[in-house]
């Protein structure tokens, strides 16, 4: 782990417009603020960049103001350990805890995947993102991810338009994987005619269908497909809860604080026997590329936050044939290898 010594942070805001409006339950997307951190000793330097928790009213601005309070401490020199007890997890320990992580890898020269104790990264399979809207207009959508392997449908809490979403988009796309996002919009009263529309669909994965405090509604339900937890898994401190309620555990780096705790959020789920998913905010491949050393280890990934902004960083992650594909150029340290064929 990184060393303690003194280091200069820079914190930065930056506006990330959207290609075109993202719509789930309760909310319509324009563009990504995100939070950009910058740590140096003078010799080496790491970033990390957040979008925060959009439902937990995390914004720029917060997280910003959550940064510059812990800054004497952090400038004085703080290990990724240490980090946890100053910050709880959100967006702002993320931002400053992948920071802490490239300027290890690059002081180190050894890349974070290697420091983290994983096999060398290969390309990921990646779901891509449909937003909620008309059927007609998603099953457009779903064609025009000619290449992709995987798909998956936001979903709004209205049981028969999302159940006319999913089943245009799968007839759109015969041959896909196919989950659905519900972004707590459903009751569990509601759940039984959703999940059977979702099984006449071939639907692979139903993620996060009631509000976050009602987990407790699961208990003795049965469902034949795969529940995610992805709001009622902020942190480590949530996984023990899903046991018996959730088979998958979706972990975001903007929720539970960074790359040190999804990891270990990672390995805590699959003692418990649940399977394991990465998930993003939207954000530029800057976020991404911690979050897909993470996707190593995941039976699921969703890593196409930078698909939807007009324009992101350079160098970006590869999208090529439903992979993705995240070269240390990106963040970590300089590439010294290319994508495997």
């Amino acid at each position: 782990m990184i060393r303690e010594s003194a280091l200069t942070l820079a914190v930065t805001v930056e506006a990330l417009p959207l290609a075109k409006p993202f719509r789930i339950a309760g909310h319509v997307f324009t563009q990504s603020d995100v939070v950009v951190v910058t740590l140096s000793d003078g010799t080496s330097t790491g970033r990390g960049e957040a979008s925060g928790v959009y439902y937990l009213h995390e914004n720029a601005p917060a997280m910003v103001a959550a940064i510059e309070r812990v800054r004497p401490a952090i400038e004085a020199g703080v290990t990724r350990t240490a980090l946890r007890d100053l910050l709880p997890h959100g967006g702002a320990r993320n931002a400053l805890d992948c920071a802490l992580w490239e300027l290890e890898a690059r002081r180190s020269g050894k890349p974070v995947w290697e420091l983290a104790g994983l096999e060398p990264p290969r390309p990921l399979l990646t779901t891509f993102t449909l937003g909620a809207d008309d059927p007609e207009i998603m099953a457009e959508g779903a064609r025009g991810f000619a290449r992709a392997q995987a798909l998956k449908l936001k979903l709004t809490g209205d049981l028969d338009l999302d159940i006319a979403r999913v089943h245009a988009v799968r007839a759109a796309r015969p041959e896909c994987w196919i989950g659905v996002d519900a972004n707590q919009g459903f009751s569990i009263e509601e759940l039984n005619p959703l999940v059977e529309a979702l099984v006449a669909a071939d639907v692979r994965l139903l993620e996060q269908p009631l509000p976050r405090g009602r987990e407790s509604d699961l208990d003795g339900f049965s469902c034949p497909i795969p529940v995610a937890a992805d709001e009622s898994a902020l942190s480590l401190a949530d996984i023990p809860g899903l046991v018996g309620r959730f088979d998958v555990v979706n972990i975001k780096l903007d929720k539970c604080g960074g790359l040190t705790e999804g990891l270990e959020m990672a390995h805590a789920a699959r003692q418990l026997g649940l399977q394991v998913m990465v998930g993003n905010m939207v954000g530029s491949s800057l976020a991404m590329a911690p979050a897909f050393i993470l996707g190593q280890l995941c039976d699921i990934v969703d890593l196409d936050g930078p698909i939807f902004l007009a324009e992101d960083r350079v160098p970006a992650i590869d999208y090529s044939n439903g992979l993705a594909w995240c070269d240390e150029a990106i963040w970590g340290r300089a590439a010294l290898y290319a994508m495997p064929a």
